[in-house]
Order: C-alpha cells, then sequence, then structure tokens
C-alpha cells in the first residue's frame, strides 16, 4: 500500500490513522491525527512520530520494531503533543502493512484511540472493506472484457486484481483481530477493575477483623471477671446471661471470627487470580508462573464448571509439575489458555446436550490415562528438557473428526453455530504460541474419545 493508497482509504474513516515507515517517518496521516495535533495535514508529512510524542526514541523505536516484526496486532500507548503545548494519552494499534524488504523499508499502519473516548468505526471499516470486495469483482468484470482486446493488459489486470484481492483478505483478517483485540482489552480492563474494587473494602475488612477480635476477647475477659469477683449476679443480669447463653457465646465467638478470617483470605485469594487474568493487554515480555495464569482462567471460567439445568459438573484433574518461570507475554498466554479451555468446555456441554453417554472406553495418552465416568477436563504440565516446557489440556468430549481435524487452525473456520464463535480462536491461539513464542500447538483427537492439545513453549528464548 502506497501513501496515496492509504490516503484514498484513511480519508472517509473519522478516526486517526498514520503511516509511518519503521524508522518512525509519517509518510501520510488522515485529518483526525492533524485535528487531534493541532496542525494541518500539510505539516505533518515527512516529519518524525518523536516529534510528537513524549515517550523516548527508544521507547518509540522499539514498539515500531515489533510492529514490523510481527503479524498480529500489537497494542501499545504513544502520549501525543498537542500543539498547544496539552499531552494527549493515545491507545495505539500498529499493524505492519508492507513487510520489510531490503529493497524497501516496512510500512506500518498505526490506529489512535484517545482512552477518554469509544471507538464506533468498525462499522465504517465494514463499509470500506464491502466497497474493496466491489471493486475486486469490477476488476473481474473488466478482465473478461480486456481478454479479447490484449493478452499483456489481461496478464497485468490479473495481476491487479489478485494483489486486490490479497489486500482485501488482509484487511477483512486485520480488522476481525482488531474486534478480538478489542474484546480482550476489554475484558482485561473490567476484570482488573473489578478486582481493584473488591480489593478496597476486602482489606479493610480483613485489617479489622484482628482489632475487633482482640476487642471482643478483652470484652469477654472483663465479663469473666465480674463473674469471678461478684458471683452473686442480680436477677436481672442472670436473666440475660441465660437469655444470650453467655457460656456458648464464649466458644461460639472464636470460631466465629475465624471464619470470617477465612472467608476473607479466599476472596482476596479470587481478587489475586482476577489480577493475574487482567495481563491481557501487556505486551511485555516477562518472567511468570505458568500455573498462575491458568489458575486465574479457570477462575473466571469457574461459573462454567459448575452443575447447571441440563449440564453436569464438571471436573478439573490438575497434574502440575515444578516448573520454572517462563519469559512470554502473559496476557497473549492467558488468552490461549482461555481459549482452548472454552473449546474444552463447549466440547463437554454438546456432550451433555446430545446425551452421548459419557460412561464409555479408556483413553490413554502417553502416561495419562482418562476413565470416561464423568465430564472431565484433565491439565498437565511438565519440563521437557533445560530449554522447554509442556502445558496438556485433554478433555473427554466427543472428540474431533478428521476432517475438521486438518482445518482446526485455520482463520474464520468454525463448528458452532452463527453467533456463537468467530472462527479466530484456535488460529489466534497458533499464533501466540508458534510465532509470538517460538513454540508449538498441536492437537491429538480421536472420534468419540476426547481431544488434547499440547502446547510447548521455550523457557526463555522468546525473540
Amino acid at each position: 500500500m502506497t501513501p496515496e493508497q492509504f490516503l484514498e482509504f484513511a480519508r472517509v474513516l473519522p478516526e486517526p490513522l498514520l503511516l509511518v515507515s519503521s524508522e518512525g517517518q509519517l509518510l501520510a496521516t488522515n485529518q483526525p491525527v492533524a485535528d487531534m495535533l493541532g496542525l494541518r495535514r500539510q505539516e505533518l508529512r515527512g516529519r518524525m512520530l518523536l516529534e510528537f510524542v513524549t515517550e523516548s526514541a527508544n521507547d518509540v523505536v522499539k514498539y515500531l520494531q515489533a510492529c514490523s516484526s510481527s503479524r498480529t496486532m500489537v497494542i501499545g500507548s504513544l502520549t501525543l503533543r498537542k500543539n498547544d503545548g496539552q499531552t494527549l494519552i493515545c491507545r495505539s494499534q500498529g499493524a505492519v502493512i508492507q513487510p520489510w524488504s531490503p529493497e524497501s523499508s516496512a510500512l506500518i499502519l498505526l490506529r489512535l484511540e484517545n482512552r477518554a473516548l469509544a471507538s464506533s468505526n468498525f462499522v465504517l471499516l465494514n463499509e470500506k472493506i464491502d466497497e474493496l470486495a466491489k471493486e475486486v469483482q469490477k476488476r473481474k468484470q473488466a478482465e473478461e472484457a480486456l481478454k479479447k482486446a490484449n493478452q499483456k493488459l489481461e496478464i497485468r489486470v490479473e495481476e491487479r486484481t489478485t494483489a486486490l484481492q490479497e489486500t482485501l483478505n488482509e484487511l477483512q483478517l486485520t480488522q476481525t483481530k482488531l474486534i478480538q483485540a478489542e474484546k480482550m482489552s476489554s475484558l482485561g480492563q473490567m476484570v482488573a477493575g473489578i478486582a481493584h474494587e473488591i480489593n478496597n473494602p476486602v482489606s479493610f475488612i480483613y485489617g479489622n477483623l484482628y482489632h475487633a477480635h482482640k476487642y471482643t476477647q478483652d470484652l469477654l475477659k472483663l465479663v469473666q471477671v465480674y463473674q469471678q469477683v461478684f458471683p452473686n449476679t442480680p436477677p436481672e443480669i442472670q436473666e440475660q446471661v441465660e437469655e444470650i447463653d453467655l457460656d456458648f457465646l464464649f466458644q461460639d465467638i472464636t470460631r466465629l471470627f475465624e471464619s470470617m478470617t477465612v472467608g476473607t483470605e479466599r476472596i482476596q485469594e479470587i481478587v489475586k487470580s482476577l489480577r493475574n487474568f487482567s495481563r491481557l493487554d501487556e505486551a511485555q515480555l516477562k518472567q511468570v508462573n505458568i500455573h498462575e495464569g491458568i489458575d486465574s482462567t479457570l477462575m473466571i471460567l469457574k461459573h462454567r464448571l459448575q452443575a447447571r439445568d441440563e449440564y453436569p459438573e464438571i471436573k478439573v484433574i490438575k497434574k502440575y509439575s515444578q516448573l520454572p518461570n517462563v519469559t512470554c507475554y502473559p496476557g497473549e498466554l492467558n488468552q490461549v489458555f482461555m481459549n482452548i479451555l472454552v473449546n474444552a468446555l463447549d466440547a463437554l456441554e454438546v456432550s451433555a446436550v446430545n446425551g452421548q453417554p459419557l460412561e464409555v472406553n479408556l483413553r490413554t495418552t502417553g502416561n495419562q490415562t482418562l476413565t470416561k465416568n464423568n465430564p472431565q477436563i484433565e491439565i498437565k504440565t511438565e519440563v521437557i528438557d533445560e530449554k522447554w516446557i509442556m502445558v496438556s489440556i485433554a478433555d473427554n468430549g466427543l472428540g474431533i473428526n478428521e476432517q475438521i481435524h486438518s482445518k482446526l487452525f485455520d482463520p474464520f473456520f468454525t463448528t458452532k453455530a452463527v453467533g456463537k464463535g468467530t472462527g479466530l480462536g484456535l488460529y489466534i491461539s497458533y499464533q501466540i504460541i508458534v510465532e509470538r513464542h517460538n513454540g508449538q500447538l498441536n492437537c491429538f483427537s480421536v472420534p468419540g474419545e476426547g481431544a488434547e492439545f499440547v502446547i510447548k513453549i521455550p523457557i526463555s528464548s522468546v525473540s
């Protein structure tokens, strides 16, 4: 896509879009970017992105390099320095339009979004994609007409049509990824907000339970002293003692405070899991505990594991090994766990609704055996060697037939009903594991004997 093509494409869109080189040079912008900065669009062309942001040159270059080398959307944050001296914090989404080659620099499409405003421009993007589709159709018709006139011209039109078709496919996939990234980002922000709001009052309660217990014990000791000093209490006081069952109160109040302490500690564990899962928006490599990511994802899906209506309870079997901390993109890895676990839950629910018997034969995978007495998911982790770890997620559902198995990781392929799935979950998971983490993602399944997804990632060699 040339800067001129970009301007033609972006001119009708109300959202701020920039076309930049991998070195940060502004090749083209649309009017919303100029309005955001308080400048004219002619004043922006050819200048460097660094002139308009407060981030360091090193951070901006790293972000653009990440956009250039990734085949997925890269989410970041840029603080714009407006012409009036004010700053505006924007969330950026970068996608490479033309990968780097020896002949030319990479072209990167940046979409800016004011964090304080909600964006609703996907409808317009869909309309533009439809226009491109119509343009492809027109060019195909022109191709048929030009065949009779000139063979060379026919070849050129065919090449142009093919290029437009590839651009259309790329835009459709990019648009769907944008929607998916926005959903996951919103989920992460919502979960983090809920965890924060719960944590504050719970911390207050937990911090005061100790003092409340101590004050109560002090008061009870005072009552005991009164009983010892004045054993012959007036009838009115004795009647009140019997009414409140003072002896039972002495015994039960300690247990009461212990149960309240256990309850608040449990809430704090849930909040910790929610915070762990809310790393969905992180784009930084970090050393993390893989088990914490799995457990936090299970916590989010806990409501689907419980028995409800026609669905039986789904048992989760954990076979965790001692794993080292792994250098990875934790938010993206949580997204993979979420996608695979949701697919396993869907498969087990389909088994229950269709009345498929769960008490059938045994299924052996490596050294593990799943007995299909009840719907269950088994999660196993282990260290393969000094450089690799493995995570296995297996269910005892209906399994996957060979025709579907070969298309599992294709984009937009889904067996779910319309509105139930986009067909991007496993495709994005494959990209995250294979391309982002230099790992492996495989599925092993026999129809009627469940399915197993095996994730293998390096411990520290993510590039």
